[in-house]
């Protein structure tokens, strides 16, 4: 499988020869097809796998073919064949290695080559970037100097891609299993605490795989984020500080049963409340008593709540509110201070300044009122839509169902837990590990197929071509696509996401709210 040269299908790309659609197995393109100098993927044999635009120009037709190697272009002063200097690359790697290539017309050329390797699937590829060289007394020293460094930073972001994509696949099957678990175990079962502690742990390595998948882009993108209750984030919340070993609390929580719906990025926002929560059972000794409360605000003019001026319009508020020690007050209009803390190592003094970037990136803000041994509250604001989203987390019967869905993806791993967490909850499910299986399920089952689950990165056909061609066979069959990750435009063109990794409960509550959408057909 290649998907870590894999870019989304509305991305620029040219047309692969069908000796390198044969030899990858993939319609995925190769990420450095814009760069604007020649690239080239080989594997140990120095069969050429993809080559980009730029390496066309310069190398022609010795390119072309079924399987072209890089003999085709390898000069005989690089000493040896193309094969053994890439074995002894491997045992000695030095990058940049001046080597000489043959250039379209017939003339050797000196380029200055980065190289830069790693395994997939026990086997070895290179990605080698060809700079022409030129004279460190040159003019242009400065510019090979800076476009080299380029290409050994475009080099990393291709792994730091092929790592995040394969990391999410890996935790999505995390994830999927333990909450499965977590929601079947009673409340006092001895290895709930375990199944969460474990859950919290694939969170934790979820976001930093989002991370790593935003850090190979080299951009900062807005996720498509859809309505949710705040209810339901609060409640996990919660349950996780009363099932862990942290100083024993008197919870109550008012949560408001009709709460106006809210655009927010679950984990995010989940991470801020887990900050807030963490906060409020360190400020006393011995126990306490904490209240989570949320209600609805409707502001007919702007309104000042201390250090946070509100527009007119719709919030949901979230406080906490604790009987603990409380905050001096010459300490109270600093606690938004990035490094600034009252508490001994190994915090930070990055809490509530942390809990303040993840709310106003929301476009909310963040109260805190104290008195000394009077407690403290904290206030969340976040804009909202007059309108309301059901606390699916209260309704785990609500997610059983009986219709047929099928399951397209390329990992395994996913189908089979796929199949478990869905048949589960009463669902005929057919999985197919392509998208020609699952077109070919398609055709021959022998009743209709409700739901589409695809993976949109897949090898031969991706999911978005698997999509139009259900669309055009079968336009009543509804489609949830999976990702790890929705980039800026996704989320407006009408088509319902599944984000990478997911819990149990987020694929059968997409699953639920995709088979009660209604679908309009393709004319």
């Amino acid at each position: 499988m290649s998907r870590e040269f894999a870019v989304e299908k509305n991305q620029p790309c040219r047309t692969l020869g069908t000796g390198e659609v044969a030899s990858m197995k993939s319609d995925a393109v190769f990420v450095l097809e814009n760069a604007n100098w020649p690239a080239l993927l080989v594997d140990a044999a120095s069969t050429i796998l993809r080559t980009n635009q730029s390496a066309v120009k310069i190398f022609g037709s010795a390119l072309e073919g079924e399987n072209p190697l890089l003999a085709a272009i390898w000069s005989p002063e690089n000493g040896g064949t193309a094969e053994h200097f890439l074995a002894q690359w491997e045992r000695s790697p030095a990058s940049p290695a001046t080597l000489r290539f043959r250039v379209k017309g017939g003339a050797m050329t000196t380029f200055s080559t980065s190289i830069c390797s790693f395994t997939k699937d026990a086997e070895r590829w290179f990605i080698l970037q060809l700079l022409p060289q030129m004279s460190l007394n040159g003019d242009n020293a400065g510019n090979d100097t800076t476009i080299i460094h380029k290409q050994k930073l475009d080099c990393a972001l291709q792994m730091a891609r092929s790592v995040a994509l394969d990391f999410n696949n890996a935790l999505t099957s995390i994830l999927g299993y333990s909450s499965l678990l977590l929601s079947k175990a009673e409340a006092n079962h001895p290895w709930r605490r375990v199944l969460m502690e474990v859950e919290k742990s694939a969170a934790k390595a979820a976001e930093i795989a989002s991370d790593l998948a935003e850090f190979s882009r080299q951009e900062k993108v807005v996720r498509g984020q859809l309505a949710g209750n705040l209810n339901t984030v609060l409640q996990r919340c919660v349950e996780t500080f009363q099932n862990s070993n942290q100083e024993p609390a008197t919870w109550r929580l008012q949560l408001e049963r009709r709460l106006f719906a809210s655009k927010f990025d679950e984990a995010k926002i989940q991470q801020a409340f887990m900050k807030i929560l963490e906060n409020a059972v360190e400020s006393f000794k011995g126990g306490g008593r904490i209240s989570v409360q949320t209600r609805n605000v409707e502001l007919a003019e702007p309104t000042q709540d201390r250090n946070v001026k509100l527009a007119a319009g719709a919030y949901v508020c979230a406080e906490v509110s604790d009987n603990g020690e409380g905050i001096a007050p010459e300490v109270l209009p600093r606690v938004f201070e990035p490094f600034f803390t009252t508490k001994q190592a190994p915090h930070r003094g990055l809490g509530l300044a942390w809990v303040y970037g993840i709310v106003t990136n929301h476009g909310g803000g963040v109260v805190v009122s104290s008195q000394p041994r009077a407690g403290t509250s904290v206030r969340v604001y976040l804009p909202a839509e007059r309108d309301y989203v059901r606390d699916t987390g209260s309704f785990v019967g609500d997610l059983t169902g009986s219709q047929t869905v099928l399951m397209v993806d390329d990992e395994d791993l996913l189908l089979t837990m796929g199949d478990t967490i869905l048949s589960g909850y009463g669902y005929t499910v057919y999985t197919a590990n392509s998208g020609h299986k699952a077109l070919d399920i398609i055709s021959k089952s022998d009743k209709p197929i409700d739901l589409v689950i695809t993976d949109l990165v897949m090898p031969v056909m991706s999911g978005r071509e698997l999509v139009e061609r259900i669309r055009q066979i079968s336009p009543g069959t509804r489609i949830l696509c999976a990702t790890g990750y929705v980039g800026s435009g996704q989320h407006q063109d009408h088509t319902a996401y599944l984000q990478k990794p997911f819990t149990s409960q987020e694929l059968l509550t997409r699953v639920k709210q995709a088979l009660v959408t209604e679908v309009t057909p393709v004319d």
